[in-house]
């Protein structure tokens, strides 16, 4: 039996452990970071520091998609991070993602060296053509929805129409990692449960991400402190999460969800046994 991995442009990860995904958004607005990454040399630079701590991959955002944020055209995204991409490759050495919804987008970043796509509004068809054959790691949020009923067989049955689809477009099943989006078209209640119930929305044998680093989600509970004092809650929901099966987590704050993801797997016997 061949050993499960997510496959992402030429990189492999073997899903024996827990990967953590920096977040690295250059971008004025975005809900905690907005503004702090514009200029080119610091963003590259917070890319190394994030390898230094520890990171296996960088998520490179052009554009805030924090809930009533206003989008910026296909252009403006890829003015922002089109110089950054390739440099960000090249000398961090890591899987690099880009967070788009844009088709056009994508296919400019895997052009310059994107080994991921990590599309908030779900693949659909038109994206999936876009990546079709760039043998990309795919990453499928799901983006909400408005139909009734449990969230977590509703974030399944979602899974598993992308899978199906995906396949259709010569994607493999190995190229796709799910998202059950945190903080997307759900009600806080809905994302407690999403945390907790990831083996109950998770595919057998696909790649799985936790993404609710400083969210309003991780605040709820806590006094609704400002996104920079959220780590204690965001270590809190992401270690539930893997605890419960996520492979992956995306994250602000690298330093602290490595050492959390460590102890997590440990607690799964990832190390011994």
């Amino acid at each position: 039996m061949s050993e499960l991995q997510f496959c992402a442009g030429g990189k492999v990860f073997p899903l024996t452990r827990t990967y953590v995904m920096g977040i690295l958004n250059v971008t004025p607005d975005s809900f905690s970071d907005g503004g702090k990454y514009l200029d080119p040399e610091r963003a590259l630079a917070r890319a190394l520091e994030m390898k230094g701590e520890g990171a296996d991959i960088i998520d490179i955002g052009g554009q805030s998609t924090r809930p009533g944020y206003t989008p910026v055209s296909p252009e403006e995204e890829w003015r922002r991070i089109g110089a950054l991409l390739p440099a960000v490759a090249r000398d961090t050495g890591l899987a690099v993602s880009v967070d788009t919804f844009y088709p056009w987008v994508a296919e400019k970043a895997l052009a310059a060296g994107a080994h991921i796509i990590n599309d908030v509004s779900g693949f659909g068809p038109e994206m999936m053509r876009a990546v079709s054959g760039s043998r990309c790691g795919c990453i499928v949020m799901h983006p909400g929805d408005e139909r009734p009923g449990d969230i977590l067989p509703r974030v399944r049955e979602f899974f598993q129409t992308r899978l199906e689809a995906a396949q259709k477009a010569g994607i493999s099943p190995e190229e796709l990692c799910f998202d059950p989006g945190i903080g997307f078209g759900k009600t806080m209640e809905e994302n407690l449960r999403l945390i907790a119930g990831v083996g109950e929305t998770k595919l057998p044998g696909r790649a799985f991400l936790m993404a609710a680093s400083r969210k309003r989600v991780t605040g709820f509970l806590c006094g609704n402190p400002p996104f920079e004092q959220r780590l204690p809650a965001t270590l809190a929901a992401h270690t539930a999460a893997v605890l419960a099966g996520a492979d992956l987590v995306r994250v602000h704050d690298v330093k602290e969800a490595v050492q959390a993801a460590r102890m997590a797997d440990g607690l799964k016997g990832a190390y011994f046994g």
